[in-house]
């Protein structure tokens, strides 16, 4: 302090110099601790109250204005304040006056530049130097490429890129020329340098096009002056040398955010379905206006990095701000009232009927119920009997340690989980029969205007139209997917029958807990708003997983980087475009036959989702998904099939109205294929595949009114290349690995052939009809009673519940897979499995949102509405499922049965593990900082039991992911709805990975 204070009025030269070449030597060494100190003690105020007193002086004295100019410099960019305080000293013209007066002395400029760098970097301070003249004066100094003065060049570039992250200063710019001048500069100093020892300079020119591109009135004028072009020209020089990484980046970025905004390719970005509401309930989302292809930027501000908040589902990031914690002790602790008039919960009896079972079947047991018992030791059961820990499994392929895998990926003991051949062909039979000459005229008929009528871009896939009584239903159905697609003669196909029966044998039901017959029957039955006649054939067929583990995708260095020029290459080289669309839900006639050597696409089934395939280059393709029903929002989930295909050729897929901001598709994650002819060789497998995976923001921008009112809503590309692996094959992609609700309803009926009657008490019933007319089913999973002995009955009878619910986010297929996992485990023999069902009642909703699954949806159900947003006030209307959900905990609670635990199944599209979320008043409010008296808040921490045992036991699960805040933006949702409403304190939302774990067993690298 005392070192610096004097410095302020010392007259003399020697104390000066002796005071600056200490402080110097202070600030030259160590961290930047010492420069902070020397800010807080007032340093940078006695240094510019110094400079006033040396620029007094005429003519200045440059043996101290020089290391005075350096110290500024040096101690002006870590002070954060140092532009204010220039301008509270009113040195902003001294050092212009300054840097005017050093024009033709290089040495003393470059210093002026530095300390006027250090002040521009504040905006209000850089707009003032602006308005005097600094750009003026800067443009004098950065000249042509030259050999001579390239430090203070160097300097003066810096400077200016300082001065334009002023807008005003940046109009001033477009206005006065300079950034036509800036590009003549750029190519000067890019097309001399052959040699690359001026990076720095090129670098520094192209920051100043990235600052004064800012501004629209910037970008229109970069695009007018050939920006583009000569951007894109250079970056191709640059490419080969990876020191020239920094000037691609920056002139990469200024393409991007100078590549005038479209809207998508679309008529409109609603849905193309609709759905009309029970009620006065409006379908239609806000209209949008005719605009131009290309848009104008809703503000000035689109050109800068912006930072858009993800709205997943019970996302929790770590960036979140605490202001959206709940901090009002009253609130958290309330409980609301009931939202329905209480006698209307007594209907919910009628789901609990085991309360109230006699169980008189136990009084007796034939010998038909002593040989099904004895049968259903050999039928499908979980594909594996325990719940490894994080010692279990020490093999590195994350295969069980016993494992011997087969071709099929079927290890010896998991043939005896076959479903056999004769178990579902007796229920083929039954469907369709199996005796060809029973037909008589009419049926041959109606199956022959069938094939007529059939439509030629669909020649190949199953048609769910009313069934014959003949096995000649499922030949025309199936057959021209055995022989992928090529054989165009309905007539030719029905002369094979005899084919179709040796594929169905050789299928011989080898998928644990799948029948495609059953498959074919459930699906007969789903009503879809599109109307769907046509199953997916890896619904229809099964999967198996692959018999190895992969780890995830490593991307190689500008794989992104070049994606984004290829991109930028249809602006500047339009002539290399085809712009062909090959397919559009909203045009049928862009669904005939394909071009030659053009792709065929196709997504009406269940789950599907592409809406329009667009063809780029000759194997080249922009994807656009569909929006949610009765929505204009919401694309991310993508399932549809691909065929026409060549092998080992290169194909580049394009999505390119994706939402989310970032995706695990940046971090290794790679989509699922199915290849039909792999499946017919006897590899049923939904496989990771695609290479050159990148997930980035484009060009194209949302309507404010398409966009419920959100300004400029911006649209991301997920990039992806495949080579196929046969030629002509049919193959589906897909987000992740899909589970349709018929796929659920099939597994659950042969959940409920297979179990064992005398061990496990099974009952399906519907806990409502959904929106679109598809019962939403709710399972009661717990162990018979010993007997009927009064004691085993009541033990039955006072067993706690617990509340499972899974896929209210159709999007997200992956908690389906859990809860698939989770209900086969529970009807196992394994002992923890028995243990468990003796020990609670297991109430399950495997599917809220059949809709929405069925449709191809990613979030919402048919109204429109993401239901887990719903739970404080559902609709019986709107919102059935949600809405007797909450019912049926109502009466629980009602009847003094709360459930113990209540878990809702969901998928996290950018977290690793498996986790969960939780409710915490304690917890909530330590984390917003508020004071807790422990007096008034008391809380049980029995929350944290579970999320303790599952990390000691679930290798995948994570702990330390875990979150139990309560956040205002989740109170409607079922987590803390319940825990709120029905006291349930082990409420949780539990996430599983798309891709992967990050942490123990199953950890990849």
């Amino acid at each position: 302090k005392f070192g610096v204070f004097p410095f302020q009025n010392s007259c003399d030269k020697d104390v000066i110099l002796n005071i600056l070449s200490v402080l110097t030597d202070l600030l030259s060494l160590g961290t930047g601790r010492r420069i902070h100190y020397v800010v807080s003690k007032g340093g940078s105020e006695a240094l510019l109250q110094a400079l006033a007193t040396v620029a007094q002086t005429e003519p200045p004295d440059h043996s101290i204005l020089l290391p005075l100019l350096r110290l500024l410099a040096r101690v002006g960019q870590r002070d954060r304040k140092f532009g204010l305080k220039v301008q509270k000293a009113e040195a902003t013209d001294i050092i212009l006056s300054l840097t005017r007066r050093d024009l033709g002395h290089h040495l003393h400029l470059t210093h002026c530049l530095w300390v006027l760098r250090v002040c521009a970097s504040n905006v209000t301070t850089g707009t003032m130097l602006g308005i005097n003249g600094a750009m003026e004066l800067l443009f004098k100094v950065i000249t042509p490429y030259s050999k001579r003065h390239v430090r203070t060049v160097r300097a003066a570039i810096g400077a200016l890129a300082a001065l334009l992250k002023s807008k005003s200063n940046s109009r001033r710019a477009v206005n006065r020329g300079y950034l036509g001048e800036l590009l003549r500069l750029y190519q000067d100093w890019h097309r001399n340098d052959v040699s690359n020892n001026y990076i720095y300079i090129r670098r520094g020119l192209l920051l100043c096009l990235k600052y004064i591109t800012n501004i629209q009135l910037g970008r229109e004028t970069f695009l007018g002056s050939r920006g583009m072009e000569i951007l894109f020209t250079s970056v191709q020089d640059c490419l080969s040398c990876k020191n020239l990484d920094p000037i691609v980046t920056t002139a990469t970025h200024i393409l991007r955010k100078c590549y005038p905004k479209e809207h998508l390719p679309v008529v409109t970005v609603r849905s193309s379905y609709s759905f009309p509401l029970p009620g006065n309930a409006s379908t239609e989302p806000p209209c949008e206006g005719s605009e131009g292809k290309w848009l104008k930027s809703d503000s000035e501000s689109e050109g800068e990095e912006e930072a858009e908040k993800d709205q997943d589902n019970e996302d929790v990031e770590s960036k979140e701000e605490d202001c959206d914690l709940e901090t009002d002790v009253n609130e958290l602790r309330s409980r609301p009232v009931l939202d329905r008039p209480e006698q209307e919960l007594e209907k919910y009896e009628a789901l609990c009927a085991e309360l109230s079972q006699n169980f008189q079947e136990l009084e007796f047991e034939s010998k038909e119920k002593k040989s099904l018992e004895d049968r259903t030791e050999n039928l499908p059961s979980a594909p594996s009997h325990f719940i490894p820990s994080a010692t279990s499994v020490k093999h590195p392929n994350c295969r069980w340690r016993n494992q011997s895998v087969t071709e099929m990926g079927l290890d010896p003991g998991e043939q005896n989980f076959k479903v056999q051949l004769k178990s579902w062909r007796k229920t083929e039979e039954c469907l369709w029969g199996n005796n060809d000459e029973k037909r008589d005229v009419a049926e041959e008929a109606q199956d022959k205007d069938f094939c007529e009528e059939e439509d030629p871009a669909r020649s190949h896939v199953f048609a769910l139209c009313p069934l014959p009584k003949d096995s000649a239903w499922y030949k025309k159905m199936f057959y021209p997917h055995c022989e992928a697609s090529n054989n165009p003669n309905p007539e030719g196909r029905l002369e094979s029958s005899d084919i179709v029966r040796n594929l169905l044998e050789k299928h011989q039901g080898a998928i644990p807990f799948h029948s495609p017959c059953s498959y074919a029957a459930r699906a007969r039955c789903v009503k879809s708003i599109p109307g769907y006649r046509e199953l997916a054939f890896p619904d229809f067929w099964g999967h198996q997983p692959p018999p190895y583990s992969k780890p995830v995708l490593e991307r190689k260095h500008g794989v992104q980087r070049d994606k984004v020029l290829d991109d930028i290459r249809r602006l500047i080289q339009p002539g290399d475009v085809i712009g062909r669309t090959v397919f559009d839900i909203d045009d049928p006639s862009c669904s005939s036959p394909a071009a030659p050597g053009c792709l065929t696409f196709f997504s009406k089934f269940e789950s599907g989702n592409l809406r329009k395939a667009i063809q780029v280059r000759e194997f080249e393709y922009d994807l656009i998904m569909n929006a949610d029903v009765n929505s204009n929002q919401h694309h991310q989930w993508f399932y549809f099939e691909v065929r026409d295909m060549k092998s080992a050729v290169p194909y580049r897929f394009n999505i390119i109205n994706c939402e989310k901001f970032n995706s695990q598709f940046n971090y290794g994650m790679q989509l699922v294929m199915y290849s039909v002819r792999e499946a017919l060789q006897g590899r049923p497998r939904w496989i990771r595949a695609g290479q050159e995976i990148c997930y980035y923001k484009n060009h194209y921008r949302c309507r404010a009114a398409a966009g419920g009112g959100v300004r400029g809503r911006f649209y991301y590309t997920l990039t992806f290349s495949i080579k196929f692996p046969h030629q002509d094959d049919v193959c589906y992609l897909a987000y992740h690995y899909p589970y349709t609700y018929s796929t659920m309803m099939s597994h659950l009926d042969i959940l409920e052939q297979n179990r064992n009657p005398k061990k496990i008490y099974w009952r399906q019933q519907t806990l409502c009809q959904t929106l679109g007319g598809n019962p939403c089913p709710l399972l009661t999973i717990t162990a018979m009673p010993e007997s009927k002995n009064t004691d085993d009955l009541e033990q039955f009878y006072s067993r706690p519940y617990v509340f499972l619910t899974a896929r209210v986010h159709p999007g997200e297929s992956n908690s389906s897979w859990v809860m698939k996992g989770t209900l086969e485990f529970l009807v196992s023999s394994d002992p923890i499995a028995e243990l468990l069902r003796k020990c609670f009642i297991f109430k399950i909703v495997p599917m809220l949102n059949p809709d929405g699954v069925i449709n191809g949806n990613l979030r919402c159900s048919l109204s429109g509405d993401d239901l887990n947003r719903q739970w404080l006030t559902p609709s019986s209307q709107l919102h059935p499922t949600i809405y007797h959900a909450k019912g049926l905990l109502y009466y629980l609670r009602s009847i003094g049965r709360a459930p113990l635990v209540f878990c809702d199944y969901h998928g996290h599209s950018q977290k690793k593990n498996v986790f969960l979320y939780g409710c915490s008043i304690k917890e909530t409010l330590w984390q917003a900082g508020c004071m807790v008296d422990t007096a008034v808040v008391t809380e049980d921490v029995g929350y944290r039991t579970l999320p303790k045992i599952l990390d000691k036991v679930a290798p995948a699960f994570v702990m330390n992911s875990c979150s139990f805040l309560v956040e205002k933006s989740r109170a409607s949702t079922a987590r803390v709805v319940v825990w709120k409403e029905m006291g349930v304190l082990r409420s949780y939302t539990m996430e599983s990975t798309y891709c992967s774990c990050s942490h123990g067993l199953y950890r990849v690298s």
